[in-house]
């Protein structure tokens, strides 16, 4: 047996499989329209789960069944002293019999899913929990966002997603095309928040869901941030480092002020984000239904090939869909897409 799972107890052969992990610790979340219970032994595993979702709406849940349960191991491992340690392995997946889901960065991090069962378990090792925003988003966001589109039948998109009085936008672009930038933005504009990188849709309702907990802005939009007290608040913020290299604000939005979408967004629009300027004043460019349902699927390959995708797409007939080509300033755009939700209100 692995020696980092011979230290999690002191008799290994009573207890080979670690089912008796000693009293657990629990926190019961409403979460992407899911009862979601997570549990965990460990204290400091448990503040991470503090750290992503306290304080966030609750959004009512879809169903009366039984919760999503999600477990959290502290599992230990010996490392070589060094100055600088590298960054964590990025997280492989794969799939088995029985709806058995998994994703592992190593012998010591991983994640095992069965929707079937609605249960997941999440293992930590003690040196990840210095690496917060890998541990969070690669870890334990993985099993919730997973888990959950799976139990409850979501499309599950690459997306952001803000909104007004019920109704929701969907932001979509490759990555860096400045779909955080324009959620904070418009969300210091008094619009509703939800998601900036992942949205969640019921394909009968369309109602979209979302963790509206973090906007990642890199340091060079500070000066785009209209008000200076505001920008100072960012600057204040942690700094991640994505697999890409790039070094980010992770900027809180339970603390900025700004409004988080209290209930699940029906989808009223979908707007593509373009790289081309329209010069001072950002532009929108309607889009025909079919161009828009090609766009889609282009921009989502993963959640096209799950089966509530076709259910999804006739549900979108009635989806109007734009190209946004940025003025000189995000707050261009922002208002842009504020009249558009206004529009979309009244109509």
């Amino acid at each position: 047996m692995p020696r980092h799972l011979q230290n999690a107890s002191p008799d290994p052969l009573a207890d080979p499989f670690h089912e008796l992990p000693g009293t657990m610790g629990q926190r019961r979340l409403s979460l992407l329209g899911a009862r979601v219970l997570f549990e965990s032994a460990r204290p400091e595993l448990l503040r991470l789960v503090d750290h992503a979702y306290r304080g966030l709406p609750g959004h009512r849940a879809r169903s009366a069944g039984p919760a999503l349960r999600i477990q959290l191991r502290l599992t230990q491992r010996q490392l070589a002293r060094a100055r600088r340690r590298p960054p964590p392995p990025p997280l492989k997946t794969l799939s088995g019999p029985g709806g058995l889901l998994c994703g592992v960065m190593d012998e010591s991090n991983f994640v095992l899913l069965s929707p079937n069962a609605r249960a997941g378990l999440i293992a930590v090792s003690r040196d990840m929990l210095a690496r917060r925003y890998h541990a969070r988003y690669e870890l334990i966001e993985f099993a919730l966002f997973t888990l959950a589109a799976r139990a409850l039948g979501l499309v599950p998109l690459h997306a952001a997603c803000i909104g007004r009085a019920g109704r929701g936008l969907l932001l979509i672009g490759d990555s860096g095309a400045g779909k955080s930038t324009l959620a904070l933005h418009s969300a210091l504009q008094g619009t509703d928040f939800l998601s900036e990188d992942a949205v969640f849709v019921d394909p009968k309702t369309l109602l979209a869901s979302g963790i509206s907990n973090f906007v990642h802005i890199r340091e060079d939009s500070l000066h785009l941030i209209e008000s200076d007290a505001t920008a100072a608040r960012i600057s204040r913020s942690p700094v991640i480092h994505r697999r890409s290299g790039a070094a980010k604000f992770e900027v809180d939005m339970r603390r900025l002020g700004c409004r988080l979408a209290r209930t699940p967004l029906r989808l009223a629009g979908i707007v593509f984000l373009s790289t081309r300027s329209a010069g001072s004043v950002a532009t929108l460019r309607p889009l025909s239904p079919q161009r828009t349902l090609a766009r889609l699927s282009s921009a989502q390959a993963y959640a096209a090939g799950r089966p509530e995708w076709k259910a999804f797409r006739r549900q979108l007939a009635g989806i109007d869909g734009y190209e946004l080509q940025r003025g000189r300033h995000p707050s261009e755009s922002a208002i842009a897409l504020r009249h558009l939700l206004e529009r979309l209100r009244s109509g």
